[in-house]
């Protein structure tokens, strides 16, 4: 089967975000929920190449805290709320959008370091892995 594959760097990166394999978007790219799979059914590209590391919680916190700072300023300057409800709606927000963006950075990361060559994948993204044609 010949990939379909994606012809930028942000439609790879759309592909891992959304969780399907960045080269050929026709399977999905993780076994489980930061797991990714050791092969593609479809197009054989192996994800165990990937070196995501701790990248994928850095842009997470980094998106989150952009977006809860002015939640919690419109929160904290509420003064008809008491402070627990403040720290308790802020906490749940902010777990709730950790726990929800952690996977698509992930994918988005691995997308990217496929397109880029880096952590052992090809310098081509058309290429299944390095050193196979």
């Amino acid at each position: 089967m010949t990939p379909d594959l994606p012809q930028t760097v942000w439609a790879a990166m759309r592909r891992g975000f959304t969780g399907k394999c960045p080269r050929c978007g026709g399977a999905r790219l993780f076994a489980r929920f930061l797991k990714p799979v050791d092969r593609c059914p479809l197009c054989a590209q192996d994800w165990t190449l990937h070196a995501a590391d701790d990248f994928p919680p850095y842009v997470a916190i980094i998106i989150t805290g952009h977006v809860m700072a002015p939640v919690m300023i419109v929160l904290g300057s509420a003064t008809a709320i008491p402070m627990w409800v403040t720290v308790v709606i802020a906490v749940t927000l902010a777990v709730v959008m950790l726990m929800n963006l952690l996977q698509p950075a992930k994918g988005a990361i691995i997308a990217l370091q496929w397109w880029m060559g880096m952590a052992g994948f090809a310098p081509r993204p058309g290429k299944v892995e390095a050193g196979v044609e």
